[in-house]
C-alpha cells in the first residue's frame, strides 16, 4: 500500500522536530517573528515589471501633437480627457482603475543601476545589500502562523531573473523571491522521490549531520536547514494547486488570453489568493534602442490584454482594494528618436502605473513639457514611490535593518508618499 501523506499537523510537527536538531527555531515561528508587528491579513503586492525600460510615448503619456511621438496616435480612455499609446486600448477600458504617474525621475540610465534602484528604492552600495520591494512587502506584510494557510513561497517571481534585483538582501535569504520562469508548468523537482514520512526522516537526519557545522556557522546553517524546511514545506502542501492554471474555467484564462505574460498575471492572481504576499511577472524585450514601435507595439500586445484582465479579475473577487498592482520599469526613453528607429535610455522623465491598494483610479499625476524632456509639473523620485507603495499597503517605511556593516537602514531612502493618489 503507498504511504498517506501526513496531515498539516503531522508535517508541522515533523518539521519542528528538525528544526530543533538543527538548534533552528521552526519556520513558521521564525516567519511570524518578523510579521507580528504588521500582520494585514489579505494586503498584497503584484509587480508587472517591464525589463529594459519601456517607452513613456508609446504606453500612457503618448506625445500625438509633437514630432517626438514618432507617429504614435494617442486613444481615450474610460476617464475622460486620459489618453493613452494607441498599442493599449484594453488598459484604457479599465483606465478608471489606474493612476498613472507621468512625472517619474531619476539620475541612473544602466540598467543594472537603475533596475536595482527601481527594485528596492537605493542606489548599490558595496556595504549593503537592499532587500527588493518584493522582500520588503513579505517581511512585513507575511502571515504564516500554525494553522493558518502559508504553505508557499512568501514572495514568487515569474519571467526570470532581472538583472539589478538584490532578492531578500539584508533581510535574509529567507526574504528571496522563489523563481519561475514558465507559469504554464509546474515548478521543478516539486515531486518528493519518496513518500512523504521517508522523506521528513531524511530531512532530520540530514539537519542532524548538519549540526556541527550549525555550531561554527549558525547563520550559513540556518540558512541552509531554513531552505531545505521551506522547499518540504511547500512541495508537500495542497496549495502547490496554486500552480496550476489549467485548473481556470476556460473562460477566465481566454479573458487573459495567451502567452507566457499572461500565464504569469493568471498566475499572480492565484498566488495571491493561497497566500502568498508579492509576485512580480516579468516581461523581457523593453530595451528598444532600435526598431521601437514595432517593437513596442509587439510587446505591448504580449502585455495589454492581461494587463487589463487581471485588474477586472482581482476587482471581481474583491482582492483589488488590498492588492496593490504596479506597472513599471527601470527609466523611460529618449524624447527623440535616434536613427535607428529607436529611443535610447531616458530616466530624467518616465511614467509608472498604479491601480488598486487604495489607490485612487482615474487619476494622473505631474506631467512633463510639450516636448516630453523636462519634468514641469509634481517630480515623483524613486523613494517617493516607494513611499507610495507603503502607504498603500501600511508599512512603515521608517522601520530600520541593520546591515552587516553595523549601519541601520530604512526600508525606504527618505521620500513622501503621493498623498493624491489616495
Amino acid at each position: 500500500m503507498p504511504t498517506p501523506m501526513p496531515s498539516r499537523r503531522d508535517l508541522l510537527r515533523l518539521i519542528s522536530a528538525a528544526g530543533a536538531a538543527a538548534c533552528i527555531p521552526p519556520f513558521a515561528e521564525a516567519v511570524s517573528l518578523h510579521a507580528a508587528d504588521l500582520k494585514k491579513r489579505g494586503k498584497a503586492c503584484i509587480l508587472l515589471w517591464m525589463s529594459g525600460g519601456p517607452s513613456q510615448f508609446e504606453t500612457f503619456s503618448p506625445l500625438e501633437n509633437h514630432k517626438n511621438s514618432g507617429g504614435t496616435k494617442a486613444i481615450a480612455t474610460s476617464v475622460p480627457g486620459m489618453q493613452f499609446a494607441e498599442y493599449w486600448p484594453q488598459a484604457a477600458s479599465v483606465a478608471d482603475h489606474l493612476a498613472v504617474i507621468r512625472s517619474m525621475t531619476s539620475k541612473e540610465g544602466s540598467h543594472p543601476r537603475a533596475s536595482y534602484l527601481l527594485h528596492t528604492g537605493y542606489l548599490p552600495n558595496p556595504s549593503a545589500r537592499h532587500p527588493a520591494l518584493g522582500s520588503i512587502v513579505a517581511s512585513q506584510l507575511a502571515t504564516r502562523d500554525a494553522g493558518e494557510t502559508g504553505d508557499l513561497p512568501p514572495i514568487v517571481r515569474i519571467g526570470g531573473r532581472d538583472r539589478g534585483d538584490s532578492g531578500g538582501g539584508l533581510l535574509g535569504r529567507q526574504w528571496d523571491p522563489f523563481d519561475l520562469r514558465d507559469a504554464t508548468a509546474s515548478p521543478d523537482n516539486t515531486v518528493p522521490p519518496v513518500p512523504a514520512d521517508r522523506h521528513m526522516r531524511r530531512l532530520g537526519l540530514m539537519e542532524q549531520l548538519g549540526s556541527g557545522f550549525a555550531k561554527s556557522l549558525p547563520q550559513e546553517a540556518a540558512d541552509h536547514a531554513g531552505l531545505y524546511r521551506r522547499a518540504t514545506t511547500m512541495i508537500l502542501s495542497p496549495s502547490m494547486a496554486a500552480f496550476d492554471v489549467d485548473a481556470e474555467p476556460e473562460a477566465v484564462r481566454a479573458e487573459y488570453g495567451e502567452g507566457s505574460f499572461a500565464s504569469g498575471c493568471l498566475l499572480a492572481r492565484r498566488l495571491i489568493e493561497h497566500g502568498v504576499s508579492c509576485v512580480e511577472v516579468v516581461s523581457n524585450g523593453w530595451d528598444t534602442h532600435q526598431d521601437n514601435f514595432e517593437k513596442v507595439k509587439d510587446l505591448a500586445g504580449e502585455v495589454d490584454r492581461p494587463y487589463a484582465a487581471l485588474i477586472r479579475d482581482l476587482e471581481r473577487r474583491g482582492m483589488l482594494d488590498d492588492t496593490l498592482v504596479i506597472w513599471m520599469g527601470e527609466f523611460g526613453r529618449t524624447p527623440q528618436v535616434n536613427p535607428r528607429g529607436g529611443r535610447d535610455h531616458f530616466p530624467r522623465s518616465f511614467n509608472a502605473v498604479l491601480a488598486g491598494g487604495g489607490v485612487a483610479g482615474g487619476a494622473v499625476v505631474g506631467r512633463t513639457d510639450k516636448a516630453g524632456v523636462e519634468v514641469a509639473d509634481r517630480p515623483v523620485t524613486v523613494p517617493d514611490l516607494f513611499a507610495t507603495f507603503c502607504k498603500s499597503m501600511g508599512i512603515d517605511p521608517t522601520i530600520e535593518n541593520m546591515a552587516s556593516s553595523g549601519r541601520p537602514i530604512k526600508l525606504v531612502d527618505g521620500g513622501e508618499a503621493v498623498h493624491e493618489l489616495f
